[in-house]
């Protein structure tokens, strides 16, 4: 079956997650256009990770259905056109960096080119030696630019990650948003967690609100500060996650 030429690049209906008694993800939805830029704020607990890993088909939801460009997500050939960097990356800690990419790049079906390597190590601000070293010698830092390049290094329409810029430095920061930015003007679709609701401003046209498992606004950052008389996309945010009806969906 073709995938049809409007398929989004990523979209959600209806995701539950349940443990025990208490609803982690409460009838989730959203979607990303391709070449969009989506990103999923909320507080702690508030159902971000989940919500990933359900969508990837790493944690079976409970109800619910997700499409990455048309595929139904619990299909191998889903995750063909994206790429994953978890919010908790800890690769092996035997490999040298470099062996770390080319093993990754050949699980991606792609190949390890060296100085290709080298160029988005150094343009995520990660000195190239960092390569030749192994992972259990690499700070938090340099090893999630590791992730992040391995990712980036994937040709793909989508990239999915899970706070992104844990763990860098104002430089990694900046350095990473740049590449991010890069990736996106040149088509690729992105969908990213963060608690630096700055870098989901800058990026991103659409941010997803979840509070308790709840999506609580879907929309462009400003219409968010729009819509609670704020100037200040965080100010904005807590408002929006304080009101009384926490289960409320409202898209702009």
């Amino acid at each position: 079956m073709g995938i049809p030429a409007t398929a989004a690049a990523f979209r959600a209906e209806g995701l539950v997650k349940r443990f025990g008694a208490r609803r982690a993800l409460d009838g989730v939805g959203m979607e990303v256009v391709p070449g969009a830029a989506m990103g999923l704020a909320g507080a702690n607990g508030a159902g971000k990770t989940t919500f990933i890993k359900c969508a990837l088909d790493l944690c079976a939801p409970d109800a619910g259905r997700v499409e990455i460009f048309g595929v139904d997500s619990r299909q191998a050939a889903a995750r063909a056109r994206l790429a994953y960097v978890p919010e908790r990356f800890v690769p092996p800690y035997y490999l040298l960096g470099r062996e770390f990419l080319a093993m990754t790049l050949n699980l991606g079906g792609a190949r390890f080119v060296h100085a290709s390597a080298v160029a988005l190590a150094a343009e995520l601000e990660l000195d190239p030696q960092a390569l030749e070293r192994p992972v259990r010698q690499l700070s938090k830092g340099m090893t999630q630019k590791l992730g992040l390049a391995a990712c980036f290094l994937l040709k793909r329409d989508l990239y999915v990650l899970d706070e992104p810029m844990s763990g860098l430095d104002p430089a990694g920061r900046v350095a990473v948003k740049s590449v991010l930015a890069r990736l996106n003007r040149g088509g690729s679709a992105l969908l990213f967690t963060s608690h630096v609701l700055a870098d989901v401003e800058e990026l991103c046209s659409t941010i997803t609100v979840l509070d308790r498992g709840a999506v609580r606004f879907c929309g462009p950052p400003a219409a968010l500060c729009e819509r609670y008389g704020e100037n200040n996309l965080e100010r904005a945010f807590l408002r929006c996650i304080r009101t009384d009806d926490a289960t409320a969906a409202v898209n702009a």
